[in-house]
């Protein structure tokens, strides 16, 4: 029994190395692979190490076990999954290999020269170094193709985000390969350039570096830091507190010194970490929900000092060629829990972030100023940030929505985007289809953000915002070009509306929740064309049980119900290959598209039957039920004014404040109490 995927089998995992990483990596391995029969070794020379690293491994487990996280069988499956060995042999037939060992070339450099005399030459070498170049750790390998880095972060069994650094001679197949894979087994990754550091660690150790002047400098002691430091970066826990959760001094200490002449000569390591290093000192900083007061003054002077930093610190990363604006957004949020900086400069203005970065230039007359930020500044123009990613493929653009943090979910700035995708889509004459998905393997979208519900305060507002996201989709429904849907995840709310914009629908067939129409649950009724579409396309009976229930359907009820035209069996790969296919077939005009019907419904009945609606709103229901038969009898464009309309009656209920506070007080799982009124 192997994994199979995208035209390799994973039968076995090496994984090398038994310290700190390498037993959660094999931890998350397991997590994914150990039901498909996969089996992963972890190897090390040290028997200590093998025994720390499985007691680790397994005492994880357990927890999970304990917490409900995984089944019995399911833990029992991952333990028997992990071997953790002395002898290299068992590596011998390994499909892929992790090298998690100490950051030290020459140790990498031998290990995977003794790797490559031991497995074939299809097996993929990665090392999970968290600074080196892979051209210097794999300089003595005669067959490079195969071989890059693959940076897990901490802790690696939960941290979504992995750096994947191809280097010059990395085969591009394999890198392709390794990036839909990732995503497939619930990682996030980014492809980033080679260069020492890659691009999230210099954030990490460079803010530490600015905290930690700031120490050494006496401008405030490192509770005082910390504390700040969450506040002023959006930090879980400040840089300090960072650094002893991970062991990281030893590390960084290096890291910081050889930045000097690989970056800018201000990445040094400080005299306070060295003396940290050499006492192997903890920092002192705040226990767990202790308060420390800082004195205003003193805490403007950190919050400028860091921002300055991690504004400078960012932009240069991206100047340098090494990451995106968007990748990094995105990965500088989801791994290191900071605020996403270049949303955060758009939000401050970048007037005001190119001042705090020539201000801490002003300080550190080695730290630069990124001529990116200086062109930006000059006018204080923001940041274009994109959440839709766009690949074209034999003249079909392929569309992915990517908000890994919050499922894809839709806010204004992505319904903006959506806008403007199609509508240049429409104009553009090399692409004659378009595919739409969403990231990995959860979700499509998994809903329109509810938190800007809560600032809906007069019915006209409600109406507006319906009105606006409508928009959106109806310029999806409009393009010229035929749009296919590829359900790659769940699609609820907002994301289901989305798709229904779309010209043809296709889904996972293994999923065995695809689509619903939750809002109900949160004293609202569907605004983004669900009331006027879904009956449309299934029918009004089947379609407002869902609707006024809020009932998830699988990917085979959606089949049968009509809303998806066909479900495809495999990985995301071959979900996205049948979308473009049929894109195509549409294009030629070989298939027939499924789009909503826009003239009136005929024999639409006179009133909907009872149905059990539990702790629903009836007052929600009353307004949902007529929506739905008075825009059945409608053309689809004045079914969606009145949609529109009734989605800011419905916000003027007491339901609709009771159902949103509920969701962002308790969660999605949490009832709320309607009075139905």
């Amino acid at each position: 029994m192997a994994f199979a995927f995208h035209g390799r089998a994973i039968n076995k995992i090496g994984v090398i190395g038994s310290g700190q990483i390498g037993p959660d990596i094999a931890l998350y391995f397991s997590k994914v692979f150990s039901r498909q029969g996969v089996k992963i070794v972890v190897v090390d020379i040290s028997e200590e190490a093998l025994a720390k690293g499985k007691a680790k491994l397994h005492k994880k487990i357990d927890k999970g076990r304990e917490t409900g996280a995984f089944s019995e069988d399911w833990a029992a499956a991952m333990k028997e999954a992990v071997t953790f060995a002395s002898d290299y042999d068992l590596v011998n037939d390994a499909d892929f290999i992790v090298e998690a060992a100490t950051e030290d070339k020459e140790l990498k450099g031998r290990i995977f020269a003794d790797l490559e005399g031991r497995c074939g030459p299809e097996t993929i070498f990665a090392s999970n170094s968290s600074h080196l170049e892979p051209e210097r750790i794999f300089e003595g390998i005669s067959k490079k193709d195969r071989c890059l880095v693959i940076h897990y972060f901490f802790p690696a069994e939960r941290n979504p985000l992995v750096e994947i650094v191809p280097a010059r001679e990395t085969s591009t197949e394999i890198t392709s390969w390794l990036m839909d894979l990732y995503e497939s087994i619930g990682k996030v990754p980014i492809q980033v350039g080679s260069r020492y550091g890659y691009a999230i660690d210099p954030v990490f150790e460079g803010v530490f570096l600015a905290a930690a002047l700031l120490a050494q400098e006496g401008v405030a002691d490192t509770k005082e830091i910390d504390a700040v430091a969450t506040k002023a970066l959006g930090l879980t826990v400040g840089p300090f507190t960072a650094m002893n959760l991970t062991g990281g001094n030893p590390i960084t200490n290096v890291g910081l010194d050889h930045y000097t002449s690989r970056i800018n000569a201000w990445y040094h390591s400080p005299e306070i970490l060295k003396k940290a290093v050499a006492e192997g000192r903890k920092w002192e900083v705040p226990g767990r929900g202790e308060k420390v007061e800082v004195d205003p003054a003193k805490a403007t002077r950190i919050t400028e000092a860091l921002q300055g930093a991690f504004f400078g610190i960012c932009s240069e990363i991206v100047e340098a060629g090494i990451s995106s604006v968007d990748d990094m957004n995105m990965a500088v949020e989801l791994g290191l829990d900071m605020r996403a900086p270049f949303g955060f400069m758009n939000k401050l203005g970048t007037a005001e972030a190119l001042r705090l970065v020539e201000a801490y230039h002003a300080k550190y007359p080695d730290f630069p100023v990124p001529q990116l930020l200086k062109d930006k500044g000059a006018s204080n123009e923001p940041f274009v940030i994109r959440s839709i990613m766009r690949t074209d493929r034999e003249g079909v653009a392929v569309l992915k929505i990517r908000r890994p943090k919050v499922l894809n979910a839709l806010n204004q700035e992505v319904f903006d985007e959506i806008r403007e995708t199609f509508d240049a889509l429409n104009e553009d004459p090399s692409i004659e289809a378009v595919v739409l998905t969403g990231f990995g393997v959860k979700a499509f979208v998994s809903g329109a953000d509810v938190k800007f519900l809560a600032k809906i305060e007069t019915p006209e507002q409600a109406e507006a915002t319906s009105l606006d996201s409508q928009d959106a989709i109806n310029r999806v429904e409009a393009c010229k070009k035929p749009v296919v849907c590829a359900y790659n995840g769940l699609a609820f709310g907002g994301g289901n509306e989305l798709a229904m914009g779309c010209h043809f629908r296709i889904a996972r067939s293994d999923l065995k929740v695809l689509a619903a129409q939750p809002e109900p649950n949160l004293g609202i009724i569907p605004g983004a064309g669900g009331t006027q579409r879904l009956p449309r396309l299934i029918g009004i009976d089947q379609a407002q049980e869902l609707l006024r229930t809020g009932r998830p359907v699988s990917a085979t009820t959606a089949k049968e119900l009509g809303l998806v035209q066909e479900l495809v069996d495999g990985d995301l790969v071959a979900l996205r290959e049948r979308a473009v296919e049929l894109a195509k077939a549409l294009a030629a005009g070989t298939m027939k598209a499924h789009k909503t019907p826009q003239e009136p419904m005929t024999e639409v009945p006179e009133s909907l039957p009872e149905l059990d609606l539990g702790h629903l709103s009836k007052a929600v229901d009353r307004i949902l039920c007529e929506t739905i038969l008075e825009g059945a009898r409608l053309t689809l464009a004045e079914g969606l004014k009145l949609e529109a309309k009734a989605f800011g009656e419905v916000c003027k209920l007491k339901d609709f404040r009771i159902g949103v506070e509920n969701f962002l007080t308790n969660g999605p799982r949490s009832r709320a109490d309607f009075v139905h009124a």
